[in-house]
């Protein structure tokens, strides 16, 4: 889940990281009162869930309300780097003496989180990694020591930071990766944190959130609602709220596997005897029956689904409960549609067994299972 920049910088604000005085607007007429409201040159800027706007002429700099509104007009509407912009922050425009660059990441080869910092704020990370890596400062943090305020001052000190500076920077680091372990953060950064004669503040925001960390973050769905959900269909916000892994595709065959690589490789199953999924959806590991059953009847309740394939390769996964999940969401359904199990692996037999009584033959083979699914719909 990729917060845009005004959530952000709203998340920010709560952990104490200065930024710039400001409000999102959808209407040009927003963006005149918010300009208003500050009484100083703003930044009108595109919230779009990519990076490069300013290349791309997604920021926009306004000394007027009247300018502001102006500039808003050119942008809602319009598509920066193919995204439509739907709405605008405008904050107050900082008076900037330097940019840097601080940030917080998951380093899977370390299996922690790294800090980083540069003095070449303002340019995205992966073009100064590319051009100048030596001056990419990189810290990773012990998992069970966490950042103490000593690693931060040695960190921002190795980007030209001294005094009052370094303590502020040093400060605002130490918020970014308390918020990055609270929020699950995959990555967190200010790029560029600005240098202002008031002080140190985030020119701009990112932060990326875990989505199988969401469940911790309800609140965060509440708070931003539409905005993140941007580019994703009606069905998979609402298999976003109930927590299931899903995306809709074209077909009329309704797909569930436990884990990424099988639901994969049923989809392609599928399409090779000629059907055409209607999803993925992904059960994960060690589902239980109730989220099975949560599963199936979302699947079972989309008007397109002609017919449902599901596929699993019980390990942590019980197939029992598996099969109380599917009979509970037929029975809660009430609509009869054409499912068909192929389910191997833990507790098997009391899960066939529990499905047979309920009139639903299991198979062995995925490849059976695919071509039997594919043959009640007719093919296509």
């Amino acid at each position: 889940m990729r917060l845009l920049e005004w959530e952000a910088k709203s998340v920010f604000r709560d952990y104490g990281i200065p930024v710039p005085e400001g409000r999102v607007a959808s209407t040009p007429g927003e963006a005149r009162i918010i300009a208003e409201e500050i009484d100083r040159p703003v930044a009108v800027k595109a919230q779009i869930p990519v990076g490069g706007r300013g290349k791309a002429g997604g920021i926009l700099f306004a000394e007027t309300p009247e300018e502001a509104e102006e500039a808003a007009g050119r942008l809602l509407g319009s598509r920066v780097r193919g995204v439509e912009v739907k709405e605008v922050l405008v904050e107050r425009r900082l008076a900037l003496e330097g940019e840097l660059y601080l940030g917080v990441a998951v380093d899977r080869g370390s299996r922690a989180y790294t800090a980083l910092a540069t003095s070449e704020g303002g340019v995205e990370i992966e073009e100064v990694a590319a051009r100048t890596p030596e001056r990419i400062i990189r810290l990773t943090i012990d998992p069970l020591e966490g950042l103490r305020p000593h690693h931060a001052r040695w960190l921002v000190k190795q980007i030209g930071l001294v005094g009052r500076r370094m303590l502020e920077a040093a400060d605002i680091l130490l918020r970014l990766y308390r918020l990055a372990v609270e929020m699950d953060a995959e990555l967190t950064e200010i790029n560029p944190l600005a240098l202002t004669p008031e002080g140190l503040t985030a020119a701009d925001a990112r932060l990326n959130v875990d989505d199988n960390a969401l469940f911790r973050h309800r609140d965060l769905l509440e708070r931003f609602g539409g905005s993140e959900l941007l580019g994703l269909t009606q069905r998979e916000r609402e298999a976003r709220r109930l927590g299931l892994t899903y995306v809709e595709l074209d077909g009329e065959i309704g797909v569930i596997g436990n884990g990424a690589g099988l639901t994969m490789a049923t989809l392609d199953t599928v399409q090779l005897y000629g059907g055409r999924p209607a999803n993925f959806l992904d059960l994960g590991g060690g589902a239980p029956a109730d989220r099975v059953e949560a599963a199936v009847s979302f699947l079972l309740t989309d008007p397109k689904v002609e017919a449902l394939f599901i596929n699993i390769l019980g390990g942590i996964t019980r197939c029992d409960d598996v099969a109380r999940g599917i009979i509970a969401a037929r029975e809660r359904a009430g609509a009869w549609k054409p499912v068909v199990v192929r389910m191997i692996g833990t507790r098997e037999e009391e899960g066939r067994r529990l499905l047979e009584e309920a009139g639903i033959h299991c198979l062995d083979s995925m490849e059976e299972a695919a071509e039997r699914v594919v043959s009640l719909i007719g093919g296509r």
